[in-house]
């Protein structure tokens, strides 16, 4: 139902004899109609038997074919009005503010008093319209109308309004809806969403020709992001943007990749969720542990193995890596990014590869987290795969590879001084609960990483990406009964038999695990590979 402007002629909608809603004694029609498409200006003439020359009494709402509400005519909108035989006559005379595109066809109701909320009329002199096989030729009085639900896909006009009743009924009887946007934004009325957050598995689909965001509604607390701006529920939207970054901001983005030998293959998109009130107020979600998926259209196909999604950091101006899959969809390549959070997104390539691992057993998993920005070389062109590792070294690892932001507060151990290059990854990686420390407070980043620490950290790891584990008592002392040396767990015997069950962490023979050795850097090159595949972060 929806046309360019481009249409040769303008269809026009004329509702000449309505039946009349009888509600609390009152009665209220819509006298008749017109709209055309070429100018978008709407006349209306409304009537009511008992409101007489109320001012604000009377109002109008109108809905696209889709049925999200484009306007709303209030007393302003009046042009006169006049009395005849007790029934009062309002004539209305707008301009439907639609420029991008233009409806072939709109429907209006009337409604009186907000007091009553009482929706009298929706219809169309087109039966195909949506809502005219139900509602058409007459209307609801006392508990108000609703406009039907179209199935689980919502158009969004370019205001980026999102139809509070479409949506609540659509997310009734569906537990993924779709909101399809003409323009960059969604605004999703808060209060539509109040009986699907508690939902499992409800989820809000925003695409765009930008780009796509599939938003869990279970991250959306909408009654506390109400209390935080002081606004009641009613009054609270959330705001989806999807935006194609352009100008400076997209040079930026270029020069990023530059900078660390990758080319950046698709448009950065700015992905953005914040709850808005009136005057503007807004306050930020927070996603908690949440992943939330988000995609981009590449234009050609990819090697995954040397391709990443990637955050854009607008403060430090530098690429950070971000979970991603890349798979072929009707002929395109997309990637998905998890992540749980919002940023300026987009997908590079590289292709590095180390001269001290082109023979070594790790060469594989190395060059595919060196072009994931996962891990870096020791220099530009060596890795140094058997060089042990630090513990601060692999929270530096573990953060990464989860794409956190980094933490401002650093004083979380006694021995990790701000001024220290891993202060912020260390207290990002406690805050997550990857590491711990010892009694006395301290960290010992400095410390090389034992097997049985590494095997705990990577479980942790997999924790915070919500992959859980049942792995019973038995089942744990079967696993780790294979090793001969098992005995010699000091106190990961759960967290090891779990990576061992998980396929994180092999034994360096059949029959020893080796938990007191200290870990080389291919071996924790190795274990995140594993993690990052088997949590669905890459391909």
């Amino acid at each position: 139902m929806i046309g360019k402007i481009s249409h040769a002629l303008a269809l026009f909608m004329i509702v000449s004899i309505l039946v009349p809603v009888i509600a609390f004694g009152a009665t209220l029609g819509i006298k008749s109609y017109t709209y055309d498409k070429t100018t978008g200006n709407v006349t209306a003439t409304v009537y009511s038997d008992v409101y007489d020359n109320v001012s604000g009494a009377v109002y109008l709402n109108m809905y696209a074919p889709d049925n999200s509400l484009l306007k709303k005519a209030y007393m302003s909108d009046y042009t006169n009005t006049e009395t005849v035989n007790g029934v009062t006559y309002y004539n209305f005379t707008f301009n439907t503010g639609i420029t991008a595109n233009v409806y072939d066809a709109v429907y209006l109701a009337g409604q009186y008093s907000s007091t009553v909320s009482s929706l009298v009329y929706a219809t169309d002199a087109n039966p195909d319209l949506p809502g005219c096989t139900s509602y058409c030729g007459g209307g609801y009085g006392g508990g108000g109308w609703v406009p039907p639900a179209t199935g689980t896909s919502i158009n969004v006009p370019t205001n980026g309004e999102v139809n509070e009743d479409s949506l609540k009924n659509a997310l009734a009887s569906n537990t993924n809806i779709e909101l399809k946007l003409s323009g960059d934004i969604a605004l999703i009325p808060a209060s539509a969403l109040v009986d699907a957050v508690g939902k499992a598995g409800s989820t809000i689909t925003v695409r765009s020709d930008n780009g796509t965001y599939m938003l869990p509604l279970s991250i959306l607390d909408v009654n506390a992001l109400a209390k935080s701006l002081g606004i009641p529920l009613k009054d609270l939207k959330i705001k989806v943007s999807i935006t194609k970054v352009t100008g400076d901001s997209a040079t930026a983005v270029t020069s990023a990749a530059t900078a660390i030998g990758a080319k950046a293959i698709a448009d950065a998109v700015d992905f953005n969720v914040i709850a808005l009130g009136p005057g503007d107020k807004t306050t930020s979600v927070d996603y908690g542990k949440t992943y939330v998926s988000r995609s981009i259209n590449i234009s050609n196909a990819v090697d995954t193995k040397k391709v990443t999604g990637v955050l854009y950091n607008e403060t430090t101006k530098k690429l950070s890596f971000v979970p991603a899959i890349f798979e072929v969809k009707d002929g395109k390549t997309v990637a998905t990014l998890k992540r749980n959070g919002n940023s300026i997104y987009t997908v590079v390539e590289m292709n590095k590869n180390f001269t001290d691992t082109a023979s070594h057993w790790s060469k594989d998993d190395v060059s595919l987290l060196a072009n994931k920005l996962v891990i870096d070389g020791m220099t530009d062109t060596t890795f140094a795969p058997d060089l042990h590792v630090t513990r601060a070294e692999f929270a530096a690892l573990a953060v990464r590879s989860l794409g956190l932001d980094l933490v401002t507060t650093t004083t979380t151990f006694s021995d990790v001084q701000a001024s220290d290059w891993y202060a912020a990854t260390v207290a990002t990686a406690a805050k997550a609960g990857i590491i711990d420390g010892y009694e006395d407070g301290s960290f010992k980043p400095d410390a090389q990483i034992t097997r049985e620490e590494l095997a705990a950290m990577i479980v942790r790891t997999m924790n915070y990406a919500g992959l859980t584990s049942n792995l019973s008592d038995s089942q744990q002392i079967e696993l780790l009964s294979k090793f001969s040396d098992s005995n010699k767990i000091v106190w990961a015997q759960k967290e090891i038999a779990r990576a061992i069950d998980a396929g994180i962490i092999n034994g360096l023979t059949d029959t020893t695990i080796g938990p007191n050795n200290q870990a080389t850097r291919a071996e924790a090159a190795a274990m995140l590979k594993r993690f990052l595949s088997k949590a669905g972060f890459i391909n």
